[in-house]
């Protein structure tokens, strides 16, 4: 377990405990019964850290003045950092380990803010931290004026310190509607602007208390009592929401500028426990086939080596977005780096294993806008051997001299980032485009991927100097590409194939579009999931990884087609990077450059238009496997292509 005690370890009370165990519990049982109970607790002093989005206040016309009163910090520290008073205490009930509801008090910190903004300005000097009534868990963060013009929420938390500190990791600092209307833009409301930290002093909480251990219910582990059954690893993503963070030389519709959209994504573990029940009703991949739910761990980078493979293993994190452009193409348009995940809340379980770095059965987390947009937890996906979630530490962002020894990551606020030009998703060029973002965890053990994200719909609207992302909104599991064209189809106009590999699964989609005057386009789109070839040197913990690279090459047989208006799309706008096109012996092969293999996590997009319509039976594309090794390509089978099609008429 970790150094650290979770706040569920501080969940049982030993005199509760001996009472059960009285009435004839187990202890296990005891201290099950004892984490149900709604524990109070209260603390005081500490600090607060702020970490603001400050491209993004400064769009929303706010001017921060001096952070009067912070500490002065070491090197590379993104937060001011404030100290809070001793004289004020907040109290909070705790049930199944878990932070149920402010109940009353405040922190107040020593120090502030005077804010400008068009509306006048904001006193948030001496900043108070307020239960706001009726609301389970958020803080309204209260000024001199008595004013609450933001607020806290989606708090990640954990007892440290031999349980003596609470220490909230992470906790986004969000515009009120008060502060919305006072800017003059009500559809702002509800964004986050600043990420919290926070670490304060524990003053009450149940005497006497007793540590709950968790099974280790690990994937591949045997299940106790049903032979030949075993835990198995299955995360499903169960919301999303995305938000503009950032942009640079943004002028609007049309625009060269960069901008910069996150997410919070909230996942759920499998629910399962010998039978087979909806993780996410009413999605056709809600069910997982993992008929028992392995623990999935979930261990900070660089806080040690623990079970079940002696490393801090986590999950990780990323998001894309698409264009589904009005003449039925589909472009990838935008892709984030690697989330490294931290820890878990383990909310609304069914199963709690009693570990904040150890998500149970039925448990659920939430990582937020704030630390999706965190120097300190972002890294390249390079980095990852994605098919199995194995992270190489070596000579990474975080490790660059392989001493295990975390250093800064030389990160800036628009590196690993999804970043997306302007024009990629407005103006004139954009009419009839609709989008989709992506987002996925990575878990290792995972037996579906494809459970494990989601997409939802997108809009965006310029506001100010700020784009809105509207939409949010029809959720479904699965990859962007399987809303291009169905996972099933098998049709003369649309086929889409799943490659899975032990080094990876891979998808490719294709549409055959009739033009019209004897013309068809034909589309294939190529998302690679997860494969990789990975070259590596060492092993876990101290594992390097030299080259994770994906695919090279995609070949198509086409017979004796004759081709014309022949493309290639990585989302980019980058002409120097593309993919070139040859056509021999009846094939069209699409080549890539050294610097742009069709790595994990990335869909291209490949056309050509032609004189035949499809016909009723597919062929095998091929597949170049970029890193050398055998074998050195690969089929998918049930492919369109015009190879097998009367000419049009």
């Amino acid at each position: 377990m970790s150094s650290s005690n979770s706040k569920v370890l501080a969940a049982a009370t030993l005199a509760g405990a001996m009472a059960f165990v009285g009435a004839g519990f187990t202890d296990a049982q005891a201290a099950t019964a004892n984490a149900q109970k709604t524990q109070y607790w209260s603390v005081s002093g500490g600090t607060v850290g702020v970490r603001w989005n400050r491209e993004l206040v400064a769009d929303l016309g706010l001017v921060l003045g001096r952070a009067d009163g912070a500490r002065v910090m070491q090197a590379g520290s993104e937060f001011d950092t404030f100290d809070l008073g001793s004289t004020g205490s907040l109290y909070f009930d705790v049930r199944n380990g878990n932070l149920q509801n402010f109940v009353s008090g405040a922190l107040q910190a020593r120090g502030g803010y005077v804010i400008g903004s068009s509306g006048g300005s904001l006193d948030l000097s001496n900043f108070t931290l307020r239960p706001r009534p009726g609301s389970a868990v958020i803080l309204d963060v209260v000024g001199n004026d008595g004013q609450a013009w933001f607020f806290v929420d989606r708090l990640m938390y954990e007892l440290i310190d031999n349980k003596q500190r609470l220490a909230v990791r992470t906790m986004d600092l969000r515009i009120t509607p008060a502060l919305a209307a006072r800017i003059g833009q009500p559809v702002v409301a509800g964004w986050t602007v600043a990420e919290l930290q926070m670490t304060t002093d524990v003053l009450r909480q149940g005497p006497g208390m007793e540590t709950l251990v968790a099974d280790a219910r690990w994937h591949g582990t045997p299940v106790t009592g049903v032979p030949g059954a075993t835990y198995e690893a299955d995360l499903f993503m169960s919301a999303l929401n995305f938000q503009y963070s950032r942009c640079d030389s943004c002028t609007g519709a049309g625009g060269n500028g960069r901008a910069v959209f996150t997410p919070a994504s909230t996942l759920r573990n499998n629910v399962n426990n010998g039978t087979a029940a909806p993780t996410i009703a009413g999605d056709p991949l809600g069910t997982s086939t993992a008929l028992y739910a392995a623990n999935i761990p979930w261990y900070a980078k660089f806080s040690g080596n623990f079970a079940p493979y002696n490393n801090d293993q986590h999950p990780f994190l990323i998001w894309n977005l698409y264009r589904f452009n009005a003449d039925g193409t589909v472009d990838q348009i935008g892709r984030s780096g690697v989330k490294h995940a931290f820890l878990t809340l383990n909310t609304a379980c069914i199963e709690n294993p009693g570990n904040d770095h150890i998500l149970g059965r039925g448990c659920s987390d939430v990582y937020s806008v704030s630390n999706n947009d965190s120097n300190s937890a972002q890294g390249p996906r390079s980095e990852i051997i994605p098919a199995t979630n194995v992270w190489g530490r070596c000579g990474s962002v975080y490790d660059t001299n392989c001493d295990g020894v975390s250093n800064t990551s030389g990160l800036g606020n628009y590196d690993q980032r999804l970043v997306v030009r302007e024009s990629q998703f407005s103006g004139p060029d954009r009419a009839g485009a609709t989008y989709l973002f992506e987002s996925w965890y990575l878990a290792r053990g995972d037996v579906n991927v494809l459970n494990s994200m989601a997409t939802t719909r997108a809009t965006f609207t310029r506001s100010g100097s700020v784009w809105v992302v509207g939409g949010n909104d029809h959720y479904k599991l699965g990859p962007a590409i399987d809303r291009w064209v169905e996972s099933t189809s098998r049709g003369n106009s649309a086929t889409s194939s799943d490659l899975n590999t032990a080094e990876g699964r891979i998808k490719l989609a294709a549409r055959a579009t009739d033009l019209g005057g004897g013309r068809w386009r034909y589309d294939y789109a190529v998302m690679n999931l997860d494969f990789a070839r990975a070259q590596t040197q060492g092993a876990e913990p101290n594992l390097r990884v030299i080259s994770n690279a994906g695919i090279n090459s995609l070949s198509i047989p086409v017979g004796s087609a004759t081709l014309s208006d022949i493309a290639f799309s990585d989302g980019d706008l980058d002409a120097t990077n593309d993919w070139t096109a040859s056509i021999s012996n009846g094939v069209i092969t699409w080549s890539a450059p050294n610097v742009n293999p069709l790595n994990w996590g990335t869909m291209f997009r490949f056309s050509f238009i032609t004189d035949k319509g499809p016909g009723a039976v597919q062929i095998q594309a091929s597949l170049g496997i970029a890193n050398p090794g055998s074998p050195q390509s690969l089929s998918v089978s049930g492919v369109l292509s015009p190879i097998t099609a009367r000419a049009a008429r």
